[in-house]
């Protein structure tokens, strides 16, 4: 028998067997036999009495073949939740989530991978036989081995930012750190609990100079919030041309002529940045996650930050030297840290840098928002839809 879990109601569909002679016809949908029970993982959507035409007229012309999504891993639950709730209708495809320590034994039998955290190696890869696309739910992809998909001819792909809401969202989240370093949010909950009133001091964000490091969609909505603040902006970016090129085809605030003149009071590249972040009281690490990126918050960049500078890091852990952090804020001289991402993830909520007060850890959810996730679990369903019809992509961006 198959089991086919649907997450929304906790309940299993248990199907004949039958389906995998006829699965498609509507006979079968309309006799087949069902039992509910609880399970874990699996589900397949069903199409119900209020499926579209379009539906309806795709399940009576596909084969019997079941096309098969695995996301990898429980964490960032609401990825697998939302395309399940979104390919509800469309029984030929298959949307199954598993532990991270299963996937090197069942990857062979599925043909779209979303990896999310899981570390996609040149190994599980010689395993994934029938794979034809590896995506990310979001943009990172640096746990994916991407020579070695290409060597074994499976595509690789990122939802862009453009429109699904990531970089506002990642945007707000940064002010929500800063705010709360400035404000001393752990200080202000004790207040609370020993009912006293008027304490701590806190500080503005006004009149504050902020160096956003990796000036991409991120780095410019956050640019765009942070002007009302009355705020001095520095920004570093590789290129800042190839940004004006690409700005059309991004979800960034629309510049006259690309020059975002408007919200950087002084560019940069990445030559500047320790004279940038000798300039700033808060440092905003926005950069993509590469070879050349990696550590590259070290003990020589924390140093020529301000004494009681604050550090904001909602990119990739990784980008922090994680002794250099710690030591800094030990000696007092790096004010407040604020990450949205940790060095390694689920981070140790007993670890000895969150015993600092001047530190304020979110679980990886800047990006995580209804409108955000919604729209990506419309892109990765889309794609499904589109394998299972032998159509090309749209709506991901193929790295390989």
């Amino acid at each position: 028998m198959y089991y086919y879990r649907k997450t929304t109601s906790a309940l299993v569909l248990k199907v004949c067997k039958t389906w995998t002679k006829s699965l498609l016809t509507s006979e079968v949908l309309g006799n087949t036999c069902i039992k509910l029970q609880q399970q874990k993982h699996c589900f397949v959507a069903q199409a119900g009495a209020n499926a579209s035409p379009e539906v309806q007229k795709m399940g009576d012309n596909s084969s019997s073949h079941v096309t098969r999504v695995l996301f990898c891993g429980p964490h960032f639950p609401a990825s697998h939740n939302y395309t399940r709730e979104y390919l509800q209708g469309y029984p030929f495809v298959q949307v199954d989530d598993v532990p991270l320590e299963n996937v090197p034994a069942v990857i062979g039998d599925y043909e779209i991978c979303v990896v999310k955290s899981f570390r996609m190696n040149s190994d599980v890869l010689s395993r994934a036989k029938s794979m034809k696309l590896i995506m990310q739910f979001g943009v990172g992809l640096e746990g994916v081995d991407i020579n070695a998909a290409t060597e074994h001819g499976i595509k690789v792909a990122r939802i862009p930012g453009g429109a699904t809401g990531n970089a506002a969202s990642c945007a707000e989240m940064a002010i929500y750190l800063i705010l709360g370093l400035l404000r001393k949010q752990h200080q202000l909950k004790i207040s609370v609990e020993q009912k006293k009133l008027g304490e701590p001091i806190g500080d503005n964000l006004e009149g504050k100079t902020v160096f956003i490091m990796g000036f991409g969609n991120i780095g410019i909505h956050l640019a765009k919030r942070l002007r009302p603040f009355d705020v001095k902006i520095l920004a570093t970016k590789r290129s800042w041309s190839r940004h004006a090129r690409d700005s059309s085809k991004s979800e960034a605030p629309s510049a006259e002529n690309g020059s975002y003149d408007d919200l950087v009071d002084e560019r940069g590249n990445h030559d500047d940045i320790l004279k940038f972040a000798s300039k700033a009281d808060i440092v905003v690490c926005c950069l993509v996650m590469n070879k050349e990126t990696a550590g590259i918050v070290n003990n020589d960049f924390i140093s020529v930050m301000k004494k009681g500078a604050i550090l904001i890091n909602i990119a990739r852990g990784g980008l922090l030297d994680y002794d250099a952090v710690f030591n800094h804020l030990k000696s007092g001289h790096l004010g407040g840290l604020g990450i949205d991402v940790a060095w390694a993830e689920p981070f140790d909520p007993d670890d000895a840098i969150l015993k600092f007060p001047e530190v304020i850890i979110t679980p990886h959810v800047a990006g995580v928002t209804e409108k955000s996730y919604r729209y990506m679990a419309k892109v990765v369903g889309d794609v499904a839809l589109q394998l299972h019809a032998g159509e090309p992509f749209t709506g991901i961006e193929i790295v390989n």
